[in-house]
This record gives structure tokens, C-alpha cells and sequence, in this order.
């Protein structure tokens, strides 16, 4: 195999099992603290998942046949995957109205000052090297993979936001806001999916 494709999916398997142990973290912790913006954090990292299980499905079709047409499982995969931003989006806009409206402040916020902290560093480094393996196999959809991961890490920059306000305030609405932009972002995640679903291996965040 190729020594680039080979690299192409070790930086897969790694966006996969990072998001897994992201999303786990993020969601217990979530739950435990209270806090929306990154219970949303995490359940985004799930969905991710699934996004990354058909990109892996993508290289692998792309190294045997150099076919840059998606298939029907990666189709699926989109779809399911945009489906799954969309609810994820609604319940966020729905969860934060409902903070809002009853005053809720997380028990604490520090546990999300970690994870996006530690997420941004890890999203800035797979961006990088996705991007040069991209363009080293001259390959439009690991390029476009690699801009679409760039939301991930405006996501991380948003929970790490919010989460610092809230620790410097106290306020509770920046968890709320937090989670209405995590939703915002996830809305648009959702809409490229389905938009490559549909033959558009261009990521929005390209723009």
C-alpha cells in the first residue's frame, strides 16, 4: 500500500477512536455537571463517528478503483449522518431555551475547559497532516475531509468559550449560548452531509 494512503488511514482510525473517547467523556461529564453546551460537545463527537466510519469506507474504495463517485453505503452513512446533526441541533436550541428560561447554571464547567482544550490541539494536528496527505494524493474529498474537520475544532473553540465565561461569571446564559452555537454548527454539518450525499464532496467550511 501506498505510504500515504497508508498515513490517510491512521489519521482516519485516530479521528475515529478520538472522537469515541471524546464523546464519552464529554457526554458522563455533561450529564454529571449539568452542563449542555458539552453534553452537546460530546453527542457531536458520536455523530462524527459515523461520519468518519464512511470516510473510512470512502478510502478504501478510493484506493482500490481511484473512483471519486460515492457509493451507496457512504450515501447512507451521510444521510444518517446529517439526520443525526439535525436532532442533535434541535435538541440543543430546545435545551438551551429551556435553560434560559429557568435560570440553570452547570455545577461546573472546568472538565469542558479540559476536553476543548485538549481537542483543539488534537483537531489543529489532524487538519494539518490531513491536509498534506490530501494534497499529496491529490485527493478532493480528503481535502475536503480535512476542511470539514476545521468545524470540529470551531466547535472546541466554542465550548472552551463558554466554558471559561461561565467559570469567570458565573453567568449561566454562556452555557446556553455555548450550546445554541454548537447547535448552529451542527445545523450546518448536517446540511453538508446531505449536500455530499447527494454528490457535493465540497465542505461549506471551505468558505
Amino acid at each position: 500500500m501506498n505510504k500515504n494512503y497508508k498515513i490517510a488511514f491512521l489519521l482516519t482510525y485516530i479521528t475515529i477512536g478520538y472522537n469515541i473517547l471524546e464523546g464519552l467523556i464529554s457526554v458522563i461529564w455533561g450529564i454529571e455537571d449539568e452542563t449542555l453546551s458539552l453534553l452537546g460537545f460530546g453527542i457531536d463527537s458520536f455523530v462524527e463517528v459515523m461520519s468518519g466510519i464512511g470516510l473510512l469506507h470512502m478510502l478504501i474504495r478510493i484506493k482500490n478503483n481511484n473512483g471519486q463517485t460515492s457509493d451507496k453505503f457512504e450515501r447512507t452513512a451521510l444521510r444518517i449522518t446529517g439526520m443525526g446533526f439535525y436532532i442533535l441541533s434541535a435538541g440543543l436550541i430546545v435545551g438551551s431555551l429551556i435553560n434560559v428560561f429557568s435560570s440553570h447554571k452547570p455545577d461546573t464547567t472546568v472538565v469542558g475547559i479540559i476536553i476543548s482544550v485538549i481537542s483543539i490541539f488534537t483537531m489543529s494536528t489532524l487538519i494539518y497532516y490531513k491536509m498534506r496527505i490530501g494534497k499529496a494524493l491529490q485527493s478532493d474529498a480528503i481535502i475536503a475531509d480535512a476542511n470539514c474537520t476545521k468545524t470540529c475544532l470551531y466547535l472546541s473553540i466554542i465550548l472552551l468559550t463558554a466554558s471559561v465565561s461561565y467559570e469567570l461569571t458565573g453567568i449561566g446564559g454562556f452555557d446556553s449560548v455555548g450550546a445554541a452555537a454548537i447547535a448552529w454548527f451542527s445545523y450546518r454539518e448536517g446540511k453538508e452531509a446531505f449536500e455530499k450525499a447527494s454528490g457535493n464532496l465540497i465542505c461549506s467550511c471551505e468558505d
